[in-house]
């Protein structure tokens, strides 16, 4: 016998020198597994991953999949044969105008009759007809609830800043807001003249309505008198039914107690689909926004996935529709498969797929930094997190981790965006991924991660900074 196993033994030793073993500080998530599921959801073949499409469904599938494989529970609807399934299905209605809704209103005694896709876009609107007096905003005065409120012309081509000045508008209940369009937005104004516009499910409703005035229309309003009355008058389509979709997956907690309490790690599936071409392309890929982030939710899957079983309950949620209004993520607050008081705190992830300058290398950013402890909290515990170096750009109220923020839970989105030009265009693609950066930036939230989803640590607010 010995004869026989002293050459087996040898040749083992043989061939071990020659097999890789994995080094034990080598990172968790390697540059494969990040392009493993890049290449697949920000690919051509997913045609953008619109919103409420084909492509988004085929994408929320590949996400079931992958949470399955990684051994995950699935938490989303019942099947018809009453099975739990990944997928939370979304039903959408939406109606657009029949004809181009028309704006009417008299200058000397004449009747003037403006045309969407002329004289105006009618960029949001919450009914088919709204009428009210025209009041032309000067100064400090404040608007009158159920009026025209007339804005003089912006000086720029920042739409960011200028719709955070119409939310404050709006939230005074005016009838409408008369936007006059710089130079600068006459792309802008092409892309919604071409179509219809869109008319709120009854549901999905907010009140605002929003019409935006060639330079030669804002000219001629400045003329009348205020008071004059106004009125939008359009004819609303037949009503549509449309699809969306979430993909959620459960690791249920280990520790009797924290178990009852749930993280919530997410991002959103969708992109814009194909759309108008911009240098020969009109496939919207959205490899950064937001494909890097449904990467990082996956990665962060599997490694939680293959570990020991948190302590805490750590739901992984990929919301639909995130680019028409947030369907997907308002749909799981409404639906959650856990009690909205057991939620501790949600962790988006957007546009992590390359660095912004504005911070040091290998760091990410976190919105909302200064409004909760949540941030600081986790770089003590090794996050290259820092504050979002764009407050001016509000992003913090720009993705799906707002939706629970508005219900008081701790919600922030991780991103690293750099206000690059490839936002929502179709070059938003693979070939503008910075990969090192973004498997760097994963792994660095590796560690965080696992201690918030097993520790007592519950987040809280700083005082006046709650939204």
């Amino acid at each position: 016998m010995q004869r026989v196993l002293w050459p087996v033994l040898l040749l083992a030793i043989f061939i071990s020198a020659f097999v890789y073993i994995e080094p034990t500080d080598s990172p968790a998530i390697r540059e494969r597994n990040v392009r493993a599921h890049m290449e697949f959801l920000a690919g051509e073949a997913l045609k953008g991953r619109g919103s409420g499409t084909e492509h988004e469904h085929i994408a929320a599938q590949y996400v079931a999949a992958q949470l399955r494989q990684f051994g995950l529970e699935p938490a989303g609807d019942l099947a018809a044969k009453g099975w739990k399934t990944f997928l939370q299905t979304i039903t959408l209605t939406k109606r657009a105008f029949a004809e181009a809704p028309r704006l009417r209103f008299s200058l000397h005694d004449k009747t003037m009759e403006w045309t969407h896709g002329k004289e105006i876009v009618l960029a949001q609107a919450s009914s088919a007809e709204f009428s009210g007096p025209l009041q032309k905003l000067a100064g400090n005065v404040p608007v009158k609830p159920g009026s025209f409120v007339l804005l003089t012309a912006p000086e720029n081509s920042d739409r960011q800043a200028l719709n955070q000045f119409i939310g404050a508008i709006v939230e005074q209940k005016p009838a409408a807001v008369l936007v006059p369009v710089n130079p600068e937005w006459q792309q802008f104004w092409s892309r919604l003249a071409a179509r219809l516009p869109q008319l709120p499910s009854e549901a999905n409703g907010d009140g605002r309505n929003v019409i935006f005035l060639s330079a030669a229309a804002a000219q001629q309003l400045q003329q009348i008198s205020d008071g004059t009355p106004m009125q939008l008058q359009g004819q609303a389509g037949a009503t549509e039914k449309n699809y969306t979709w979430n993909s959620v997956g459960v690791l249920p907690g280990s520790d009797p107690k924290l178990s009852q309490e749930a993280i919530v790690l997410s991002a959103h599936l969708d992109h814009l689909g194909v759309g108008r071409s911009a240098s020969g392309d009109s496939i919207y890929n959205g490899a950064d926004d937001d494909a890097s982030g449904v990467t990082a939710v996956l990665e962060l899957a599997r490694i939680l996935g293959a570990g020991p079983k948190p302590k805490r309950t750590v739901y992984f949620v990929l919301f639909g529709s995130e680019e028409r209004g947030g369907h997907g993520s308002q749909h799981f607050i409404k639906n959650s498969p856990v009690p909205l008081n057991q939620i501790i705190a949600d962790l988006q992830f957007e546009m992590i797929g390359r660095p912004d300058a504005k911070v040091p290398a290998n760091t990410l950013w976190l919105t909302g930094y200064e409004r909760s402890n949540l941030g600081p909290e986790l770089a003590k515990h090794g996050a290259a997190l820092v504050a979002d170096p764009h407050p001016e750009e509000n992003f913090f109220q720009r993705s799906d981790n707002f939706a629970f923020a508005k219900l008081s839970i701790i919600a922030h989105t991780v991103s690293s965006y750099g206000l690059h030009e490839e936002y929502h265009q179709p070059n938003d693609d693979l070939s503008h991924i910075d990969f090192a950066h973004m498997t760097a930036a994963i792994n660095s939230m590796i560690k965080p991660v696992q201690w918030l989803v097993n520790s007592n640590f519950v987040p809280a607010w700083v005082a006046g900074k709650k939204p």
